[in-house]
């Protein structure tokens, strides 16, 4: 399974900037991942599907705070990754040095 294990970003945005950790695992055959942002009370939210290609994961998530579906993007290469995830009313954020940790 692509992007298993733990991972960490450099987000700015005009909500946060900092370091993010996620997660990602499997659970039950599926993917999951939980995120870590210090010092943020994460919204509660429910992955409603992830798509896998060789070197990439998608995920629809819905926050329930907004009513909506955010979009995560990620493209893996060895132990680094790139990647973007678009939240309505906010817009996109980049997700910038991907590592594993």
């Amino acid at each position: 399974m692509v992007g298993l294990g733990k991972w960490a970003c450099t987000v700015d945005s005009m909500f946060f900037r900092g370091e993010v950790v996620v997660n990602i695992f499997e659970k039950d055959g599926s993917y999951d991942f939980e995120l870590e942002l210090p010092g943020v009370d994460i919204p509660e939210y429910t992955i409603k599907s992830i798509e896998v290609t060789d070197d990439s994961l998608s995920a629809v998530v819905s926050v329930a705070m907004l009513g909506k579906d955010a979009q995560l993007d990620i493209d893996f290469e060895d132990d680094s990754f790139t990647g973007i995830i678009k939240i309505p009313f906010i817009g996109k954020i980049k997700l910038k040095d991907g590592h594993r940790i």
